[in-house]
This record gives C-alpha cells, structure tokens and sequence, in this order.
C-alpha cells in the first residue's frame, strides 16, 4: 500500500507577512484604475508559486494550486461559460463564506479553456506533481440560479453543466494531469438527485483518458451513499470523516474496492487532532482499502484557516501519514 499525502484543494491567499497581501493589494489598486488586470495576473502567479511551496515544504507527494485565483468554488468555472451571469452572494453550505451565485440566461457553453493556463502555470513552478481540481455538473447546476426555460430541469442543467467540465477534463488529462479532483459537495444535501449527480460524473470519467479520477465529498455524511459511490467509474473517492463518524468502521468492515481520499485532518479546525486517534483510524481502514494506493489529505481545502495554522495541519498531516508510508 503506498500512501500519498496531498491537499484537498485551497490554501489560504493571505498571510501575516506584507508579501502575503499582495494580491489583495492589487485587487484594491485597479479598483482606484491604479493597477491593471496585469498586475492582478502576477500577483496570483506569485502567490500561486508561494502557496505550492509551503505544500511542499510541509512534505506533501502532491500539491494543489491552492485555488489562488478562485473568487469561490462556483462562479470561477460556471462564471466563465456563455450563457451566464453572477448573481449576488450566498452562503456557502455551513461555513462562513460565500460564492457569487451563477445565473444561467443563455445556452451553457464552454468557449475556451477555464484551468489549463492555471494548471500549466502550477506544473512549471512545482517540484511535486500538481493536482487540478474543479467543482462537479451537478454542484455547478444546483447552485446556479435559472433565467432560461429549458434550465429549470435540473437534468438538462447538470447535462450541459458536464459537457463543458468533460472537455476541461480531457485537456487537463492531455496536458500531463495524472490525477484530477472532481468536488461534488451538493450531493450530501437532503433533496440531492443521485441518478442525475451520477451521469455527470461518468460524464467526466469517459474524458479522463489516461488520468486518474478523484471524486471528493464534503460538508456531510456520506455514509448512507457509501455503496452507491463504490459503483462509481472514478479511481478514488475521497471522503470527509469530519462529518462522518460511523465510515471508519463500516469501511473497516465493508471494505473498498477504490483508492480512497482519507479526509481525516479536520480543515476547518485550527485545533490538531490527536495523533494517536488518526493513526488508530489509517490502522483500520488502510488494510480495508484493495488498491495498491490510497491518500491522506484534509477533510477539505484549507482556505477556512489561518495560513500559519493551514500549514501546521499539512505538517501535522505528513508527521502522522509518514508513520505509514511504504
């Protein structure tokens, strides 16, 4: 069993020191037409640098962007289709920040690439392999409000949803991306439709070519959908035990037949867990796990936290995941 240690995702764009602001400031500049959209552009491509680096210091095997010039999960992809426009602001499930809402007023249609130059950029400044991640079709779809007719069908919404997202992925995939996180969070809400979350992701898995595809969920418990996510085409599924205290032990005696995403460092927690109660926990369910690999990573991205206190949970992270590298 080879276990990898990576992120989730996000990592936090500001930090104590002033070059850690950097980005902020040039935002506040070309709001007063002091600054250009060039001078946003750098800032990102240094903070980007900066975030991949800590990753790495902190002793990850595979780093994120860090989803430095993602406003929110949501409009960063859904804002960037035709057939758009943000809306205002809503809470993003339990936490205490916010997405800017998509509005879908035309046909959804994917123009030009959304991550690729992202991604690229990532790869050229990484020593480590760089993990592209994107929110899912039916996150994107249940979140976006409604304008025109044939919309409102959810099904037609998520359909689209996942054309555009199938070709990002087939490019990510031909652009060296050996493993793509897909985040689906919206499936863990009451109403959730599985049938239609489901033909989204095998969407994506059919466009993945020789990639790797991780289907992470988060912000609930994913315990009464753990047999279905198992038939799903993906090669790994990464779940939050945070929100999950009974999947330890069910997957310690069901079993997976998928690599399996282990979010048990809490990402929205400053507080380090005990080392001792995660190591009993990789004691159960890595011998559970039939796959020659498996990760650890946070439950979620870190941009809930501190940047000091995201970088001592990767550290955490790595101490405890060390203890069971092969």
């Amino acid at each position: 069993m080879n276990l990898i240690l990576t992120n989730a995702g996000s990592y936090p764009r500001i930090g104590d020191s002033p070059e850690l602001h950097i980005l902020r400031q040039a935002l506040a500049r070309f709001d007063r037409g002091e600054a250009t959209e060039a001078d946003i552009r750098r800032a990102e491509d240094e903070l980007v640098r900066r975030a991949i680096a800590e990753q790495i210091e902190a002793g990850l095997d595979v780093v994120t962007d860090g989803q430095i010039r993602w406003y929110d999960p949501i409009s960063h992809l859904a804002g960037k289709l035709r057939g758009t426009k943000i809306n205002g602001l809503l809470r993003y499930f339990d936490t205490n920040f916010y997405f800017r809402q998509p509005v879908i007023v035309d046909r959804l249609v994917r123009e030009r690439p959304i991550l690729l130059e992202e991604y690229r950029y990532a790869r050229s400044v990484s020593s480590r392999p760089v993990k592209p991640v994107l929110t899912g079709p039916y996150t994107l779809a249940v979140f976006s409000l409604v304008e025109r007719e044939e919309y409102r069908d959810l099904q037609r919404r998520v359909e689209d949803y996942a054309t555009a997202l199938a070709e990002e992925v087939a490019e990510l995939a031909a652009a060296g991306a050996e493993l793509i996180q897909v985040d689906e969070p919206a499936i863990v809400l009451e109403d959730a439709a599985f049938d239609l979350f489901a033909a989204g992701i095998r969407a994506l898995a059919e466009a993945k070519g020789a990639a790797r595809l991780a289907l992470y969920i988060s912000f609930g418990d994913v315990s009464a959908l753990y047999a279905r996510l198992q038939e799903l085409p993906v090669d790994v599924l990464g779940l939050d035990f945070t929100y999950s205290p009974q999947l330890v032990e069910r997957i310690a005696v069901e079993g997976s037949a998928k690599a399996l995403g282990l979010g048990l460092i809490d990402g929205r927690n400053t507080k380090l867990e005990p080392e001792a109660e995660v190591a009993a926990a990789l004691e159960r369910l890595l011998p559970a796990i039939r796959s020659d690999v498996a990760y650890l990573n946070p439950s979620v991205g870190l941009e809930f936290l501190p940047r000091d206190r995201a970088f001592r949970k990767l550290r955490h992270l790595v101490t405890i995941g060390m203890r069971f590298k092969s």
